[in-house]
């Protein structure tokens, strides 16, 4: 094996004869090379969105969030918060009710979904640094109530930011009631300020509106320990799985503890199968790299024949022969892999650094993010290698040698 894999590498690197045979055969590693640097760009352009896009809705989706098996609300009496306050990877919790609403302003109405917080929801979530415009301010002050909102409720019900003293009306159907024979028979209504709007996505910015807690139990007619779910944050990211599962051990089967991937499932399976095709789909253009290293190494079996007798002569047999230019194959497809995977290294950490590529105005960031990972690049190396292999083993086999 060494013999061959030493005329293979003076086939590709001799200097003493240039040909076309040669260009070809660096147009094909070339063209590998290209082929695997667009592969790793573009997935990890494609995981930097998705980090993004996650990182968005994991405003809204804590680390851990705890809810009752029946019913849409529970008692924070009823859970043993103390001792999952108390384990050793809980770094804070949160309580939150969340029911969809009615609201009002001046001639404009819109159904959203208001989730009324805690003190320690802002920590957990940063919300308070994702504003678009005003100030973060919950807290009833002098019987006035204040809310927060996504900035597609906030302009689509015409509110001025330079005008916030006409109040939102909130309106709720009363709990436990039918339709009544007047409005306030059958709705629980109040009045909030809009202290600010915040930008995070879309569908979470045109539907949620954010609140005191107090306030929306007031609305809801819920006691003052009555939740819609719990959220818990925790120190160490990597031992979540074992932190859920303690957590779970402590509630009992009468609640569920769920992490961010079951409660966005159908986002993280639509994410995931994108990234899948995405690497399907741009594998063609390696395939078609692959196609151009099946032409070269034929070009160069029929252009080596003269090489191929001499070495016959001297006692080499078939095996060998064809042991050389699989090696040949093989060279122009690693190094094509590892130009194209140190090309890619070098184009993101670019992108990373300064942003060369922007994504335009009205987005979150300025630039297109890039996350690489290592996964990407192993899969793209295993890739390119299986086809290589396989166009390189399907020309020796079909070579007259």
């Amino acid at each position: 094996m060494k013999l061959a894999f030493f005329v293979a590498r003076r086939y590709l690197f001799s200097q003493k004869k240039r040909s076309v045979i040669n260009a070809i055969s660096w147009i094909s590693l070339i063209g590998i090379a290209i082929g695997t640097m667009a592969l790793i760009v573009v997935l990890s352009v494609y995981n930097g969105i998705g980090d993004l896009t996650q990182s968005l809705f994991n405003v809204f989706d804590p680390e851990l969030k705890i809810e009752a098996k029946k019913g849409k609300t529970f008692d924070l009496d009823s859970i043993p918060l103390s001792e999952i306050e108390a384990l050793e990877n809980v770094k804070s919790t949160s309580a939150f009710v969340e029911e969809n609403m009615w609201i009002t302003y001046k001639e404009k109405n819109k159904i959203v979904t208001m989730r009324g917080v805690d003190d320690n929801y802002h920590k957990q979530t940063g919300i308070d640094t994702l504003l678009f415009s005003g100030k973060y301010e919950l807290k009833t002050i002098e019987s006035n109530h204040y809310i927060v909102m996504g900035v597609g409720s906030f302009f689509g019900m015409g509110i001025n930011s330079y005008d916030a003293h006409t109040p939102v009306g909130i309106h709720i159907p009363k709990r436990n009631s039918g339709i009544g024979f007047s409005f306030e028979n059958t709705f629980n209504s109040g009045y909030a300020l809009p202290t600010g709007s915040f930008r995070i996505q879309g569908d979470i910015d045109d539907k949620y509106v954010i609140a005191d807690i107090d306030f929306t139990r007031q609305l809801m007619n819920y006691s003052e320990t009555e939740v819609s779910a719990l959220s818990v944050a925790v120190k160490n990211k990597k031992n979540i799985a074992a932190t859920k599962e303690n957590i779970q051990t402590l509630l009992g089967d009468n609640y569920t503890v769920k992490d961010r991937f079951e409660q966005q499932p159908l986002y993280y399976k639509i994410f995931k199968s994108e990234k899948i095709g995405v690497f399907l789909i741009l594998s063609l253009i390696v395939l078609i790299a692959t196609l151009n290293l099946i032409s070269s190494l034929s070009l160069l079996i029929i252009d080596k024949h003269k090489d191929i007798k001499t070495l016959q002569s001297i006692g080499a047999n078939k095996q060998l022969i064809k042991k050389i230019f699989f090696c040949e194959g093989i060279l122009i497809s690693l190094w094509g892999t590892a130009i194209g995977l140190g090309l890619g290294f070098i184009v993101c950490i670019i992108q990373q650094k300064f942003g060369i590529i922007k994504m335009g105005s009205n987005f979150v960031v300025d630039s297109f993010p890039v996350s690489m990972q290592t996964g990407d690049f192993v899969a793209v190396f295993l890739m390119v290698g299986a086809l290589s292999v396989i166009s390189v083993l399907y020309t020796i086999r079909r070579a007259k040698i």
